[in-house]
Order: C-alpha cells, then structure tokens, then sequence
C-alpha cells in the first residue's frame, strides 16, 4: 500500500459539517531510527498512514543531520502522507537540526515555536492552530526533559501567560501531547493532569504503556485534551511494525469537537 492512502482517506470520508471527527497521534520516532538499527522515515509514514491520523505531532525527527543521511526528515514524511509540517528545531548546530513537528493537510496557523528551559538536552515546543470545519483548534507538542525538576520547569512555563494561559490559546479547544518522559505518579504529570483531561483516563480502559517499544513498562508518552473536546478512542498502536519503527509506540486518540466551542474552562 502507498504510504499516505490510508491517512488520505480519512479526509475523503470526513464529513465535519456532520460530527467534527478527526484523530490525533502524538509519536517519539527517534529519529526514524528503529529498533532493529535502520533509518526508514517511510516506514514512520507507514505507521501514520495506517493509523489513519489528520493530525500528527512528532518528536526526535533529525533535520539535514549527518547521522541519519543529511535529509528533512520532517519534510520527507510530510510529504509521503500528503501533509503539511510545521517543525521546531529544539536543537540547532550549524546545518543540523533536531525537535519536533506537527503534521496535517488540514489548514494551519504557526501560532509559537520556541525554547523551553533545560538543564543538557535543549527542550521546545510547538503551538499551531488547526482549522476543522471552522472551528480553531490548539495543538501543543512538546518534548520534555529527562530530570524531574527540568520537567516541572518546563512545565510551569507552558502553563504560563506564553502558552497555554494565552488568551489566544484559552479562547479554543485544545490538544497537549507529546513524549513527557513523565509517569502518570510525577508532579510534572500532575501539573498537566491538574489542567487538562489524559485521553487515555477518558475512555475507561486501563491506559496502556508506549515506552520501550518492545517491552512497553512506562507510560511517558500522553494526549491531554480540553474540557470542550470529548474522547472517542484512545489507544496505543502496538504491532511488529510499531515495534521495529521507533523505540516508541505511538499513541491515537479519535476525538469529537463541538459545534460552538470555547476555551480551557
């Protein structure tokens, strides 16, 4: 099968005057490199196109980095799937770059790219609105730290009057996702969970594990949502190709938008 077909047909089928349905998936590809060592943004782009997602956010991508051949990596699975990418280098050396993207052939607006603070490893975010039959919605992907009080840092900043208590943030509906490196028992989780709804709490099955990909243990990848945006499905796609794709597996959410929708709440 092409990869995109899969995901391009979602759209086909989308009827947004009737439901304004669409899935989501949040995906740590490490670098497109998987867990049997080879570099294969296509089948990252398999894994998408299969899920069926409008809306992807993704982390680890590697932009023009000798390491992984030199290429966009961000572009190329854009391109595969027939969408349009916004990327946000979290680390910038020379020509190489490294961070996260939002993906979707939806219309978007960057609303803000930027620096979170970090002890080591440099951390950002991405903020764009999405455009679903009229009605704004907020996407927030992150990428956070690997030490505790890092976390919590970076967290109190996107809760704070730059990003999600923006007025043009509150004003939508909104997604926050992305790998956390954060277990549900962690203040930094909390803080978000204070806030917002973990899609995977939502549905009433037992939330499911997305790190290592082979052996999953740990739940640090999560999708939270606003109050007006209610949760269909969610569910973490674990499959040989998952398993091999990323150290990652990947975590989708089907979620249903109101037709008149405003703010957090």
């Amino acid at each position: 099968m092409k990869p995109g077909s899969l995901a391009m047909s979602a759209f086909t089928d989308f009827a947004p005057e009737k439901n304004r349905e669409f899935k989501i998936l949040t995906y740590n590809v490490h670098s497109c490199v998987g867990t049997d060592r080879r570099i294969d943004p296509q089948r990252i782009a398999d894994v998408i196109a299969q899920s069926g997602a409008d809306i992807i956010a993704l982390q680890e991508l590697d932009v023009g980095r000798r390491r992984t051949g030199g290429v966009d990596q961000a572009h190329v699975i854009a391109s595969l799937l027939k969408m349009e990418a916004h990327f946000h280098p979290a680390l910038h050396v020379e020509e190489e770059q490294y961070g996260d993207a939002i993906l979707t052939a939806f219309p978007t607006r960057l609303m803000k790219a930027g620096p979170l603070p970090s002890v080591g490893e440099t951390r950002g975010a991405i903020w764009v609105q999405v455009d679903i039959a009229g009605q704004p919605l907020n996407v927030l992907n992150t990428h956070l730290g690997l030490r505790n009080r890092e976390r919590v840092k970076q967290v109190e900043t996107l809760l704070g009057p730059q990003w999600i208590a923006d007025a043009a943030f509150h004003a939508s509906p909104s997604v926050i996702c992305g790998d956390l490196n954060a277990i549900p028992a962690s203040p930094a989780y909390k803080m978000l969970a204070s806030r917002l709804r973990d899609a995977q709490r939502i549905v009433g099955h037992k939330p499911r594990a997305t790190f290592p990909s082979r052996f999953t243990m740990l739940r640090i990848d999560h999708l939270f949502v606003s109050d007006q945006l209610e949760v269909a499905s969610a569910s973490v796609i674990a499959d040989p190709l998952t398993r091999r794709a990323s150290d990652h597996l990947p975590l989708l959410a089907t979620i249903r938008q109101q037709a008149s929708v405003t703010g957090l709440g």
